[in-house]
This record gives C-alpha cells, sequence and structure tokens, in this order.
C-alpha cells in the first residue's frame, strides 16, 4: 500500500500547535507538516493572495501522498478553505479532502460559554473575514461573537518575545479592547496558531483586569489544538474509506519554503523538540 498522509499545512509556525494536538491525540499515523515560511505572514494579505499561496501548498501535499489536508492556519481557513472546497476539489482532486481549524472551534465554543458572549482574538485578516462569527451564528444563533485583531501577537511568537516583560503590553491591550467591546464575554477563542504561546501572559493579564474589575469574571481560554484533534479524529470515524487510506507508522515530516536552520530553531518552541526538516518551493 501506498503512503497515505495526514498533510498540515500552515504559512508560518503556528500549525505546529495543531499538529502537536494532532499526533497527541493520534501518534499512530504518518504526518507531513509544511510551513510557507518564506511567505509568512498571511494575516495581511488580500483574499486572493492568500487563495492562490495554499492552494499551491494543498497541490503540492497531494502530490506528495495526503489524500487528506489540514488547514491549520485561521487565515487560511478563513479566506481560502471555502473556495477550495467548492471550486477546486470536486474539479480536479475529488478523491481528496482539506479541513480547516474554524469550523472545529466553532462547534464547541457555543457548549462552552455560559453567557453567550464569545471572544474571538486572531490576526486582522481572519478578523476582517468575518469567518468565526458566521460559523458561530450559523451553529449557535443566540450567541454574540465580537472580535479584537492583534497585530503584535505573531511577531511576539516568532520573535521568542512571547514569555518575555515586553509582551504584557500589547497582550494587556489586545484584551482591554475586546472586553470593552463586550464585558459579557466569558469564553475567548485564540483564533491564530500561534497565540497558545502567550497563554501564560493571557491568563495573567486577565486575572489583573478582573481583579481591577469586579464587574468581570475571567473568560474561559480556547486554544484549538486539542478539538481540531478531536474533529479529525470523529471525521476519520465517520469517514472509514479515508481512514483506510492512511498509514499508520507513527512518522513526522517536516517541510519549509524558508531556511530549514531557521525553522528548526522556531519549531523547537512550539513542539519542544528536535525536528528534521527539508527546504521546498512552492508556485
Amino acid at each position: 500500500m501506498t503512503s497515505g498522509f495526514i498533510g498540515i499545512f500552515d504559512s508560518g509556525y503556528g500549525g505546529l500547535t495543531i499538529l502537536d494536538g494532532i499526533r497527541q491525540r493520534m501518534p499512530e499515523y504518518d504526518y507531513i507538516y509544511l510551513g510557507d515560511n518564506a511567505r509568512a505572514p498571511y494575516g495581511t494579505r488580500s483574499f486572493d493572495v492568500v487563495y492562490d499561496f495554499t492552494l499551491q501548498a494543498v497541490k503540492k501535499l497531494f502530490e506528495m501522498g495526503c489524500p487528506l489536508v489540514i488547514l491549520g492556519c485561521n487565515t487560511a481557513s478563513a479566506k481560502a478553505l471555502r473556495s477550495i472546497q467548492q471550486k477546486y476539489l470536486p474539479k480536479y482532486a475529488p478523491d481528496r479532502r482539506v479541513l480547516g481549524v474554524i469550523r472545529p472551534t466553532a462547534e464547541v465554543v457555543g457548549k462552552m460559554s455560559h453567557t453567550g458572549h464569545i471572544g474571538v482574538l486572531a490576526t486582522e485578516g481572519t478578523i476582517k473575514s468575518q469567518s468565526y462569527n458566521l460559523e458561530i451564528q450559523k451553529l449557535h444563533p443566540n450567541c454574540t461573537v465580537v472580535g479584537q485583531a492583534c497585530p503584535m501577537w505573531v511577531p511576539l511568537v516568532e520573535n521568542n518575545e512571547f514569555d518575555k516583560p515586553g509582551a504584557d503590553y500589547f497582550v494587556r491591550d489586545s484584551l482591554q479592547k475586546l472586553l470593552q467591546q463586550d464585558p459579557l464575554i466569558d469564553t475567548i477563542i485564540l483564533g491564530c496558531t500561534h497565540f497558545p504561546l502567550l497563554l501564560n501572559k493571557i491568563n495573567q493579564q486577565l486575572a489583573q483586569l478582573s481583579t481591577l474589575n469586579s464587574q468581570l469574571s475571567t473568560p474561559h481560554i480556547i486554544p484549538q489544538g486539542q478539538y481540531i484533534a478531536a474533529s479529525l479524529e470523529d471525521y476519520l470515524h465517520r469517514h472509514p474509506e479515508m481512514n483506510q487510506r492512511l498509514t499508520q507508522g507513527g512518522t513526522c515530516q517536516y517541510f519549509t519554503t524558508e531556511s530549514p536552520t531557521k525553522f528548526r530553531e522556531s519549531a523547537n518552541l512550539f513542539l519542544h523538540e528536535e525536528v528534521n526538516v527539508q527546504h521546498i518551493t512552492l508556485n
């Protein structure tokens, strides 16, 4: 039987948090991670550019033996997933599947919020797309969704400043702006795969804000990795024909469009392990 990998794609390193969550839950499968690090970040790029770049990566993963690809990137999920699913796959790859990270998160968040007021912290591109608002309100029509762009959070993570004192101001500023929009928010989605590395800072700042404002309860934070993993496991149970195409050798290969040395250093922040990575070209 030929190899059937699960492909995980992200514009940068954040998708490694999705890969990590999936591998912890389903370590037996074979994986390929592809990071388009040379062209990251995608968050401020137009819909057309994100679609083109994402489709290039998806096609490359198909060529490499992945019948199933997860867009482990909120921006790609927001700006490219629907077009790939509706326009590209039916015509050019009807036997392949591409899944995103927004719907699985939207499915669980409505059950977690007691007030029905949900916040989303993400890149500018994801917030402007309104993808979380639309998906959550489709599944949970009684919920109110408010988004806040956090333009400095990805640079903080990628420059290894996420646990330094300098991160405090930017984390606090974005949280304050979100909660000022809607003080009833009791559940916050980290709608960017980089943001779980800021979780300690987020919790510290939320605790301080709650202390200063007795009316404010500390919101519950939802990082995506574990929920995407649970959703993928459920998907494979419901689609045994796809599951049968996937090999289970417990391997993981890494590819980057940028410097393998730089990728190795950054991947260590997300995975806490050394990885072997190869350079790849997308076009």
